[in-house]
């Protein structure tokens, strides 16, 4: 198996009155867009339970290093919270509209994250979403985003995703396949868990460089 789960002990602790600051305008924001704007595929995570086990996650060394990329970056809050700590931190988000507010929030906080609009999905990853066409997120039309970003997925150390509950297995496939190995994957479910995983294995039909 590719993937194993990685175990961590995240402390509950207050979080710092700057990440309380900016996750407090980050939610008005975007309860503002969602009333404005509604979209389909747009459900934020939990952004301060993200912080938490990012956080942890760090304190930890957990990751190889300090690329990190979220898949589906809605409104930019957890690449946000990613910088914040410290990681070199990228989004992919297919909705243009998100991007844009993703863009305007990282800058108001003064907060460096490269934000692609674009499709997280590399080109020939269509095989794992063959069957699953219908979903905004699964869009690929845009074009592969990591062209514009001059990387690959397998240069992340650490990516994230809150995926539909039936479209989990979706993520994994894409990260078996194309996941650097060493490289975790933290993902955010429906339950609320967030679960961490390293690649310790190739895949068979991952990405190969030119």
């Amino acid at each position: 198996m590719p993937l194993v789960p990685l175990d961590l002990v995240v402390a509950e602790a207050a979080l710092p009155r700057d990440i309380r600051s900016f996750l407090h305008e980050a939610d008005q924001r975007i309860e503002r867009f969602r009333h404005d704007s509604p979209l389909f595929a747009f459900v934020p995570s939990d952004f301060a339970r993200a912080y938490s086990v990012l956080r942890a996650l760090a304190e930890a060394d957990l990751a190889p290093g300090n690329l990190f990329c979220e898949w589906g970056s809605g409104f930019g809050v957890v690449a946000c919270l990613a910088a914040m700590l410290g990681f070199d931190a990228h989004g992919i988000e297919i909705e243009g509209e998100l991007v844009d507010a993703a863009r305007q929030l990282a800058e108001d906080f003064g907060v460096f994250v490269e934000f692609i609009h674009g499709s997280f999905i590399p080109r020939g990853g269509d095989v794992c979403t063959a069957t699953n066409k219908d979903f905004a997120w699964l869009n690929t039309e845009g074009g592969s985003a990591y062209e514009e970003m001059g990387l690959d997925p397998d240069d992340f150390d650490l990516i994230f995703a809150y995926p539909w509950p039936d479209e989990e297995w979706v993520i994994h496939d894409l990260f078996e396949r194309y996941g650097r190995v060493g490289s975790v994957l933290m993902t955010h479910h429906a339950s609320g868990d967030f679960l961490l995983q390293r690649k310790i294995a190739r895949r068979s039909g991952g990405m190969k460089r030119a």
